[in-house]
């Protein structure tokens, strides 16, 4: 099997201030990220906003796509798709290309196969995630995006005031159930139940 290394160097310190040790996942994700980006002929580490990276975990392999793209939560490029996936979708969106990247089935084991003498699978695929060509550790497809961009980019200064429970909403978020305009959790979709804390007593 051909081996190509990528130069994993370039990036350990910008892995290294998120966590304490490098890991096979942080690899993949610093991998799917450069190679998505490479088949939509995109630069990275992107300096503005028009990558967006759609994660399908969170994690440490997240924190590899972000290293590699530039996407992150703070600039709004980078969103979770909470699918339980080792899997990401990079979106240019000066183009509309989109690319969905995944490993390959047959990763674990063209790893094992690669770096037989490590002491663990665990090791194993710590070192083969670096050297294995992409299209042996990865698959990628062409996809068309089933949500609007322009709606989940929204426009800087939109905010509106919660009817139900007066807090601000940003982006576009709020949902209008008849005439009111409420935030998601007021119109029936909260992650949260509200419970009441109970203060201690003074002395």
């Amino acid at each position: 099997m051909n081996c190509t290394r990528f130069d994993f160097e370039a990036y350990r310190e910008s892995l290294a201030q998120m966590h304490d040790h490098i890991c096979p996942r942080q690899i993949l994700g610093l991998r799917m990220g450069l190679y998505g980006a490479a088949l939509l002929n995109f630069t990275v580490p992107q300096t503005g906003k028009h990558l967006l990276a759609f994660v399908e975990t969170n994690g440490c392999f997240a924190d590899g796509i972000a290293v590699a793209t530039g996407c992150t939560l703070g600039h709004r490029t980078l969103y979770l798709m909470d699918y339980g996936k080792v899997a990401i979708t990079l979106v240019d969106t000066q183009t509309g290309q989109a690319v969905r990247v995944a490993p390959h089935q047959e990763s674990r084991r063209r790893a094992l196969e690669a770096c037989p003498d490590t002491r663990s699978h665990w090791h194993a695929y710590l070192e083969a995630y670096q050297i294995l060509d992409d299209e042996a550790l990865l698959v990628a497809q062409p996809v068309t995006l089933n949500l609007a961009l322009d709606r989940l980019i929204s426009q800087p200064g939109r905010r509106v005031v919660c009817e139900g429970c007066g807090e601000e909403i940003l982006n576009e978020r709020e949902v209008r159930v008849g005439d009111t305009l409420l935030c998601r959790a007021c119109a029936g979709e909260a992650y949260y139940l509200p419970t009441h804390l109970r203060v201690p007593a003074e002395g």
